[in-house]
């Protein structure tokens, strides 16, 4: 079995609202929990930055003083003594180095940002389009079987390619708007919900 989990919301807190909280711009703190059309997202992010004057080193100044949630350090540990562990996010390699390194480095698929000479970031490349569900349905015709957890929108997809697709601290409307996926609200809650995927898919 390979477990894929989302990382912001799920392993660490949301960058973004961090970034928000410290600059006081409000308008930062939607994220893909209340926003389903990424690329809109991104675009108002993107615009936001220029309006303000921030730039990449802001950014990472403020995911410098971030950490794991509490209890995400003890819950990926013991995940990887029974599965193989992917991330699976939509946030960038320039945001998430000093956060995967609190995490012991695990394997980490994600997007990068477009950065100028003057650190400006200028835009965003995906690695693919929909790329966590693509992940997913790679790993399933490589004859694994995939348990995948997530708290958004973007998440969702790949949840339902998964074998076993489990909602981790949704907000509402994201419950609202899809009550197949099981939802738990604590790391305890999340081990069982993998441990009675694993004894159904074996």
């Amino acid at each position: 079995m390979i477990a894929c989990l989302d990382l912001e919301g799920v392993l660490v807190p949301e960058i973004w609202i961090n970034v928000a909280k410290a600059t006081g711009i409000d308008a930062l703190k939607r994220t893909t929990r209340d926003e389903p059309d990424y690329d809109k997202l991104m675009g108002d992010r993107l615009r936001i930055l220029d309006q303000h004057g921030l730039k990449l080193r802001d950014i990472q100044a403020v995911i410098a003083k971030m950490g794991p949630l509490d209890g995400a350090r003890d819950f990926l540990n013991w995940l990887r003594e029974r599965a193989q562990v992917i991330i699976l996010s939509d946030t960038f390699y320039q945001f998430a180095a000093p956060l995967m390194a609190q995490l012991d480095h695990p394997c980490l698929f994600c997007n990068s940002l477009v950065v100028d000479d003057q650190n400006r970031v200028t835009g965003y490349q995906l690695r693919i389009r929909d790329g966590k569900r693509k992940a997913v349905m790679a790993l399933k015709l490589l004859n694994f079987s995939v348990v995948a957890a997530g708290d958004s929108y973007n998440d969702t997809t790949m949840l339902a390619e998964a074998d076993a697709g489990i909602l981790f601290c949704p907000p509402d409307n994201v419950i609202r708007d899809f009550p197949q996926f099981p939802v738990t609200r604590t790391y305890d809650e999340l081990r069982a919900a993998f441990g009675s995927a694993a004894q159904r898919l074996n």
